[in-house]
Parts: structure tokens; C-alpha cells; sequence
């Protein structure tokens, strides 16, 4: 039944779904008439939101294209190169490929997003190398462990209110992670994502006559550089060993000193660090990084171009008021006992405009927060809800899935009509999740 579901869908999008950048450019502009039509907003008014939050991504846009770059050059290295080529030969059929490469996504996701999206599509690089499976559903699977990774170690929203000095905390006061991360109904929502996710991603797999695939050739990586014609100095510095321990062991050092004696926890920072220091050490020498990363960098130019534009949209949402109504309408309806699901929903619609975890708390919390406590609904469970929606149209919002095709070689449009199925299946677990466990 999925199979014949996922055939439409995936028809659908492929005619209609422009490419990442014409869909933010459409966002933006639905974004500015909303809050002129609904918010009463003068045009110049919009304009001048617009334009002040155009460059506020400007420090995670580098974070993101670091997660592409390094995470590539990580996965490019020889030693990591046959560690997933070793895995993935251990899938046999297409349907184990499928099922393989979710739960390994779904895994390294719960852990870090970051982690969890470069992972993801470069195993199934290796998975496509070793067997013959539609291309375009592996690489949608790949994507959909990511709907995991709020309800995760890595949530920023669980993690804010979680820290000291949040700014809700005069509010609510410290919510500890055992009552978010680690309640008995988010593990629940993780453990059967776990389990049904991998059983939709095999039964949408399209027969050999309608699939997509990719040959061995397309998947090849450049041969690494021959150190042994170094003559000039310049070139045997480039193809020195010396000088990329000399700098690779003490970034490693320095992360074992950060996580075991500082107490630092995983964030975008301390991963891509890992990801460099770790390329540099298993790369050898500078030149095999450097065709590495020119091989890498290729794929960045979505990431360099959207998301200001992403942050443009953030703006007008934020300080128009938009957000906020949004959130407001789902609250009028809601009792205490449905409001965590009615939070998961109206995140959801913001996270289409607003795809930040942080940014979209910010903008709910002042919203939720004071109906969870009028209603007395749980407040935790609310904050949840807002997470789980926020991570659950990820699945329909190409801005997350750009490092995945970047790598992975292909157009939005190639994956998001699998990801539509994605998207209903995961909503109904979640929804149920928050609400009857």
C-alpha cells in the first residue's frame, strides 16, 4: 500500500517542487504578505524586519557549511572510507540497504543532528556502491532518521530549559532533561520512530522498473594524490605525514580534555572540530585533505545562498507578530490535556518559516508558556510538543536536507515525495505520543 502511495507523491513533487532557493525566494514572499495581511503591517515596515534579520544566520551558515565540508572530508578519509564500505556490505538485499541506512541514521541523529545528517548520507554513498537499490529512496531514508534529533541529546529546546539562566526560568524554573529527553513518553515516541521508520522506508522501496539508480562510476571518489613525486619543498610539506599529526593529535587532545575533564557536551562547534581534527589525522598528509575538500566545498553553495535568506523570513515572522498569532489561534483551542499536541502542530506550520530550534522557541515560548501554566497543562510536555513539531516538517522543509543532497548529488525534488510519507506516518506516532502516553 505505501509503495502505491509513495508512487503519486513522488510523481507530485517531481513536477512541482521548484528547487531549495525558488522555495525560500516563494516563502519570503509569503512571509512578507502574511504579516502585511494579517498583521497589519506596512510594506516598509516588512521590508525593514526583513532586512535587519537577512544576516543574522551569518555564524551558522559557517556552522552548517563546516558540517558539510568536514563531515565530507571525515568520511572521504581512506580509514573511515572502508569502515563504511565494511558495514555496508554487510546489507545484502535492497530492502536490508533501506532498513540499514535508517536505523544508522535515526542512531547517529538521536546523538547530534549534525552528526546524524553528514552520517546518514554518506553511508548511503557507501550502501549505493555495494548494492544495486533505488537511489533516490536511500537518500530519502538517509534524511529521515533527522526527524529524531529534537527529541535527542543534541535538543536545543530540552537543553535550554534544562540550562541555568534561560531566559524562561524566572517562569518555569530549570526543567531537567529526565523530564523531557528521558520521560517515559519521549522514549516511547523515539523507540517506535526506531522501529516503524526502517518498516515505511522498506515498503515505500519501488520496483527494479520504476527505481532509480546510480552506477559505481558517478559514486567514485578522486584517487588520492601520488606523495611519492614530491620534490620540491613546497610539495613534500604538502605531503607531509609530520605536519598533520603535528596539528590533528592536539585537536584531539584538546576534545578528549573538553568532554572528560570540562564537561562539554556535544554542540555544532565541538563537532565539526571533531570532524576536522579527525580528517586531518586519517587524511595523512595536507594534500589529501585539500582534494578532499575541493571535492567537498562544491556542494555549499545551496547552504551560502538560502540561508540568509532563511533568516530574512525569521525576521518578518518574529517581529511581526506572525509567529506569535499563529501560535496563539492553536492555544485558543486547546485544554491542558490536548495543548502538548496543539503545540506540536502550530511548530510544525512556524518550522516551515522559522527552521531553528532555538529561534522558534523564542519566538513560542512567550505563547505557550503562560497558557501551559493558565490551562495547567504539563509544561514540559508542552516544550516537547513545540520540539517534536519544530523536528517533524523537516521532513517537508528542504532547508535541513540541503547538506544531504549536497552530498548525495541530488535535487530536493528527488527525495521529498517519499519524505510526504515520511511526514504523515511520523505525525500520527508523535501526536499520539504526546498526547495518550
Amino acid at each position: 500500500m505505501l509503495q502505491r502511495l509513495s508512487r503519486p507523491a513522488v510523481k507530485l513533487v517531481e513536477r512541482y517542487l521548484p528547487d531549495p532557493y525558488i522555495f525560500v525566494l516563494l516563502l519570503t514572499i509569503v512571509a512578507a504578505l502574511a504579516a502585511m495581511l494579517l498583521e497589519r503591517q506596512s510594506p516598509l515596515a516588512v521590508m525593514q524586519y526583513w532586512g535587519d534579520g537577512f544576516w543574522g544566520l551569518l555564524s551558522f551558515s559557517m556552522q552548517m557549511l563546516m558540517v558539510l565540508v568536514t563531515g565530507f572530508m571525515l568520511a572521504n578519509s581512506p580509514p573511515i572510507k572502508r569502515l563504511l564500505d565494511r558495514l555496508a556490505a554487510t546489507a545484502r538485499t535492497p530492502a536490508g540497504a533501506i532498513i540499514l541506512v535508517t536505523l544508522v541514521s535515526l542512531a547517529a541523529s538521536w546523538i547530534n543532528w549534525g552528526f546524524g545528517l553528514v552520517i546518514g548520507a554518506l553511508f548511503a554513498k557507501a550502501l549505493a556502491r555495494q548494492i544495486r537499490v533505488d537511489y533516490r529512496l536511500l537518500i530519502a531514508s538517509a534524511y529521515s532518521g533527522f526527524v529524531v534529533w529534537h527529541g535527542g541529546l543534541a535538543g536545543s529546546i530540552p537543553l535550554t530549559i534544562a540550562t541555568p539562566g534561560h531566559f524562561s526560568e524566572a517562569q518555569i524554573g530549570i526543567i531537567p532533561t529526565s523530564q523531557t529527553i528521558f520521560a517515559g513518553y519521549n522514549l516511547a515516541i523515539v523507540v517506535a520512530l526506531f522501529v516503524i521508520m526502517p518498516l515505511i522506508n522498506r515498503w515505500m522501496l519501488p520496483p527494479e522498473n520504476e527505481s532509480v539508480f546510480v552506477s559505481r562510476d558517478q559514486l567514485s571518489e578522486p584517487e588520492a594524490p601520488d606523495a611519492t613525486r614530491a620534490q620540491r619543498p613546497a610539495e613534500r610539506l604538502e605531503n607531509s605525514t609530520l605536519l598533520s599529526l603535528l596539528v590533528g593529535v592536539p585537536g584531539l587532545l584538546y576534545l578528549i580534555h573538553y568532554f572528560v575533564f570540562a564537561g562539554g557536551g556535544l554542540n555544532l562547534n565541538s563537532v565539526n572540530f571533531l570532524f576536522l581534527s579527525l580528517a586531518i589525522v586519517f587524511h595523512r598528509t595536507p594534500r589529501s585533505l585539500l582534494a578532499s575538500l575541493n571535492e567537498a566545498i562544491r556542494g555549499g553553495a545551496g547552504i551560502v545562498i538560502q540561508f540568509p535568506f532563511y533568516a530574512g523570513i525569521m525576521g518578518i515572522m518574529m517581529q511581526s507578530g506572525l509567529a506569535q498569532s499563529l501560535s496563539e489561534m492553536f492555544v485558543a483551542i486547546a485544554t491542558a490535556d490536548t495543548l502538548p499536541f496543539w503545540s506540536f502542530i502550530s511548530a510544525g506550520i512556524v518550522n516551515l518559516f522559522v527552521p531553528s530550534g532555538g529561534g522558534q522557541w523564542a519566538v513560542q515560548a512567550p505563547v505557550m508558556l503562560p497558557a501551559a501554566q493558565a490551562l495547567g497543562a504539563d509544561v514540559s510536555r508542552v516544550a516537547m510538543g513545540v520540539a517534536w513539531g519544530d523536528a517533524w516538517t523537516n521532513l517537508l522543509q528542504p532547508f535541513w536536507a540541503l547538506p544531504v543532497l549536497a552530498i548525495a548529488g541530488l535535487k530536493a525534488k528527488d527525495i521529498m515525495g517519499f519524505c510526504l510519507i515520511q511526514l504523515a506516518v511520523t505525525g500520527v506516532v508523535i501526536g499520539l505520543g504526546l498526547t495518550l502516553i
